[in-house]
């Protein structure tokens, strides 16, 4: 693990990231390994790769649907590039999974000790209203979190500017003085090219994007993320 050697950075708030970082994107495949079979893993990679592609493309295409469409689209691709044709009804309670993924072990702890050292907690999230409400009531982490914001509230998925200050909307501060935390390497390019305080939960020890915007601290886990922020003081407004 790589991590910045500063004193705690005062915030206002820090945001996370959901799919990935707070949740296990490959759990709704794995609970269905059976059905799926050996290759469930591979399944997993590709809808995840689609999923977030397609927000990409969509948002490039000014063609913004709601993510449950995307995540469902790119399942439907998954299947296809592996050849397979899922049995009647697999794909539709795979996708009820994906409502309530698996957290990943240290969640609650690192939001509760977050919440009692005096930071706000949101999730910024591609995901649509719905599905942020069902993971989050699913993986009981409804009373650790102030928001959950969507960019369906903007119509343009992340990376772009208009997802990011959400943010600082909801919380009235200047991205300085957010902090951000994502797994996924391109969404932490995207939240330090904003101007927030971001922080890379490296779990899969992956390279470096080469993106403009760079991770102030890299972690293995959230576990260590409170010991990296610390409540801010004062006037935080733009």
């Amino acid at each position: 693990m790589a991590s910045s050697s500063r004193a705690p950075r005062p915030v206002v708030a820090c945001l996370f990231d959901a799919y990935g970082t707070l949740f296990d994107v490959t759990s709704a495949a794995r609970h269905m390994a059976d059905e799926i079979g050996p290759h469930w893993d591979q399944l997993a990679e590709v809808w995840r790769l689609r999923q977030v592609e397609y927000t990409w493309l969509r948002t490039l295409m000014d063609q913004y649907v709601g993510f449950r469409t995307v995540t469902a689209e790119a399942l439907d691709f998954a299947f296809a590039s592996l050849g397979q044709v899922p049995r009647p009804g697999l794909a539709e309670r795979m996708m009820d999974l994906y409502m309530t993924l698996d957290p990943f072990p240290e969640v609650v702890e690192t939001l509760a000790t977050l919440r009692d050292r005096g930071i706000a907690t949101a999730i910024l999230s591609n995901g649509s209203p719905d599905m942020l409400e069902a993971a989050v009531d699913s993986a009981g982490l409804t009373d650790l979190l102030d928001d959950a914001l969507s960019v369906e509230t903007v119509r343009r998925f992340k990376p772009t500017a208009e997802a990011y200050a959400l943010g600082c909307r909801r919380f009235a501060a200047e991205p300085r003085h957010l902090a951000f935390v994502s797994s996924n390497g391109w969404d932490v390019a995207g939240a330090a090219s904003f101007g927030f305080h971001t922080l890379w939960v490296n779990r899969h020890n992956r390279p470096m994007e080469r993106l403009p915007g760079r991770p102030v601290v890299d972690l293995d886990t959230l576990a260590a993320l409170p010991d990296c922020l610390c409540p801010m003081d004062g006037d935080t407004g733009q």
